[in-house]
C-alpha cells in the first residue's frame, strides 16, 4: 500500500463570509501524480495555498506530512518540508540567466550573501541533470519560450529536497509537442518519489498521466476517483453538476456571396498562399501548433500586420486593410487570445470596457457624452452576453476568466461588426464558462454574423465550426467539413505535419 506524503483531514477557510473550503479531505502519496479539478471559484486556489503555507486552515483542520502534524507552518517550513509550488506566471526573474533563476531559491534558503557565477552554473547544471533537459545556462529567461520557463522553475524546485510539486495550470499556454514533453517530465520525477499534483483546465493531458482526480465544486470535495474510472464528460459532470451537450454544426450554410474572401495573402516568416472563404451565418475554424501563423493571419485581417501581397475581399469588394481603424470601419472586430493584455484594459469598469470601441457613437451634437443611450446600451450588451459581476461599475479585473471574456465579446459587438474573429476563445476558461461561449458564439452566427475562430483545441472547432482548416509552418494543409470528420482525424493531420 502506497504511503501517504500528505493527508489533509476536514480543512476549512472562510475569508469575509465566504466559505472557500468546507470540511475538505485530500491526500497525496508518495511519488504520486494527482490531479485536482474544479471550475473557477471551487476551492482550487485556497487549497494550494494550505499545502504550501501560504494560508493558514481555520481551527479543526488537520494536516500531517509525512506523518507528521503540520498545520500551522509557514511556507518557508513548507519548502524546507520538500513542497514547491509553480504558479501559472512562473515567478521567474526575466531579465536574469537561466543559472541565476534555477540556483536562487538555494541561494536564499541556505541566506548566503556572496556566490560566484561558476556555483550558479554547477547547481543549475545537477538540477538539468535530474531531468534530462538542456537549456543554454547563461540565456535570459525572458528570451525563452513558455516551455522552457517551466523547465527552469521545475529545474529551480529541485535544487530543493522536492517531495511534492504542485503545479498551476501548467499546459495552458503550450503546444501538443510541448506538453507531452512536460508531462515525461513529471513521470520521471515520479519514478524518483516525487510527489506532482496537477490543477489544470487541459484535463485530457493530464489524465493520461494521473492516477488520481480529486473533484472540488464550491468549496467541497465531491469525492476521489482513479483517474481510468473518468472521461472528460464524467469529470465535467462532477465539476458542475450539469450534463453538457456537445453538437456539432451539422447544417450546411446557405450558398450565397462571401462575406470575406482571402486569396494568395503573404506575409514574410509568417504565412503564404493563404486562401479560403466564410459565409453570412458560418463558423470557421482554424487550428494547428502554436507557431503555425493562425494569429498572424487573423492580425493581418485586422489590420494589425497588414500583408505583403494577396487580396481581402468583404462583400465582393478589394478592400485594404493596413490599419485597425480601417479594418473596424469596414466591420471587422477582432478579440485576441491574450484577453488580459490586449483585451481590456482591466482596472476599469465592466461599463468603460464595453463601450469603448463606441465611444464617438454615443456623442451628442455638442461632442457630450449622451448618458442615457450610454447606459442602456451597456445594459442592452451585459444582458446579451451574461456577464455576471459586483456591478457594472467593478473593475473587469474583479471578474471570473468565463466573464472577462463576455465584456470582450460585449466590447467588439458592440460596434455592430460583420465578421467576428476570435483567437482562443476560451484560454484559462473553466468548462462551465466554455460551454457559455461556444453558444455565444453560435449565436451571433445564427444573427448572421461571419465568424474566425482560431484554437489549438480540437474539440472547441469541432463543437463550434461548419468548417476547419489546419495551419502548419504557415500555408493551409488541410479543410475538413466537420460533420463528415471524426477528431482524431484532425488530431491526427497536426501531429503528421509537426
Amino acid at each position: 500500500m502506497a504511503s501517504a506524503f500528505l493527508e489533509m483531514k476536514n480543512i476549512s477557510k472562510r475569508y469575509a463570509g465566504v466559505q472557500a473550503l468546507d470540511s475538505v479531505d485530500l491526500n497525496i502519496n508518495t511519488g504520486e501524480v494527482h490531479c485536482l479539478a474544479g471550475t473557477n471559484g471551487s476551492g482550487k486556489s485556497t487549497i494550494i495555498k494550505i499545502i504550501s503555507g501560504v494560508e493558514k486552515p481555520d481551527p479543526g483542520s488537520e494536516i500531517y506530512i509525512e506523518g507528521t502534524p503540520a498545520s500551522n507552518r509557514t511556507s518557508i517550513e513548507s519548502i524546507h518540508q520538500g513542497i514547491e509550488v509553480i504558479y501559472q506566471d512562473l515567478s521567474l526573474f526575466p531579465n536574469l540567466t537561466v543559472a541565476e533563476n534555477i540556483a536562487l531559491s538555494e541561494v536564499i534558503a541556505d541566506r548566503r550573501k556572496l556566490i560566484n557565477s561558476g556555483d550558479y552554473r554547477k547547481t543549475a547544471k545537477i538540477a538539468m541533470t535530474r531531468i534530462g533537459v538542456e537549456i543554454p545556462l547563461s540565456s535570459k529567461v525572458e528570451e525563452l519560450s513558455i516551455a522552457d520557463q517551466q523547465l527552469v522553475a521545475i529545474c529551480r524546485a529541485l535544487t530543493g529536497r522536492l517531495k511534492l510539486l504542485i503545479m498551476d495550470e501548467p499546459t495552458t499556454a503550450l503546444t501538443r509537442k510541448e506538453i507531452d514533453s512536460l508531462l515525461a517530465v513529471v513521470m520521471d520525477l515520479k519514478s524518483k518519489g516525487i510527489a506532482t499534483l496537477f490543477v489544470s483546465h487541459k484535463l485530457d493531458e493530464v489524465m493520461e498521466i494521473a492516477e488520481r482526480v480529486t473533484v472540488l465544486r464550491d468549496g467541497k470535495k465531491i469525492g476521489t476517483w482513479p483517474a481510468n474510472e473518468l472521461d472528460s464528460r464524467k469529470l465535467e459532470f462532477q465539476m458542475t453538476g450539469e450534463n453538457f451537450e456537445y453538437s456539432h454544426n451539422q447544417e450546411v450554410v446557405n450558398e450565397s456571396e462571401p462575406l470575406l474572401r482571402v486569396e494568395k495573402l503573404c506575409r514574410t516568416d509568417n504565412f503564404r498562399n493563404i486562401s479560403f472563404k466564410v459565409m453570412p451565418g458560418e463558423i470557421v475554424g482554424i487550428t494547428g501548433l502554436l507557431g503555425s501563423g493562425r494569429t498572424e493571419l487573423a492580425m493581418s485581417i485586422f489590420g494589425m500586420n497588414p500583408a505583403d501581397s494577396g487580396s481581402i475581399l468583404l462583400d465582393g469588394s478589394k478592400i485594404k486593410l493596413d490599419s485597425v481603424r480601417k479594418a473596424v470601419k469596414h466591420g471587422i472586430a477582432y478579440v485576441p487570445e491574450n484577453r488580459l493584455v490586449q483585451g481590456l484594459i482591466m482596472e476599469q469598469s465592466v461599463s468603460k470596457n464595453t463601450v469603448i470601441t463606441i465611444i464617438e457613437r454615443l456623442l451628442k451634437k455638442s461632442g457630450l457624452i449622451n448618458h442615457g443611450l450610454k447606459e442602456s446600451r451597456i445594459e442592452e450588451l451585459v444582458d446579451k452576453f451574461k456577464i455576471k459581476g459586483p456591478s457594472v461599475d467593478a473593475a473587469v479585473s474583479t471578474l471570473s476568466g468565463g466573464n472577462q471574456q463576455r465584456v470582450v465579446l460585449a466590447k467588439w459587438i458592440a460596434t455592430n461588426p460583420k465578421l467576428l474573429i476570435l483567437d482562443g476563445p476560451t484560454v484559462g476558461i473553466d468548462v462551465a464558462a466554455k460551454g457559455s461561449i461556444h453558444e455565444s458564439i453560435k449565436q451571433l452566427a445564427a444573427e448572421g454574423l461571419a465568424v474566425i475562430v482560431i484554437s489549438d483545441e480540437v474539440p472547441e472547432v469541432m463543437n463550434s465550426c461548419h468548417r476547419i482548416f489546419v495551419m502548419n509552418r504557415g500555408e493551409f494543409i488541410q479543410e475538413f467539413i466537420t460533420r463528415d470528420v471524426e477528431e482524431r482525424e484532425i488530431l491526427d493531420c497536426i501531429s503528421s505535419a509537426e
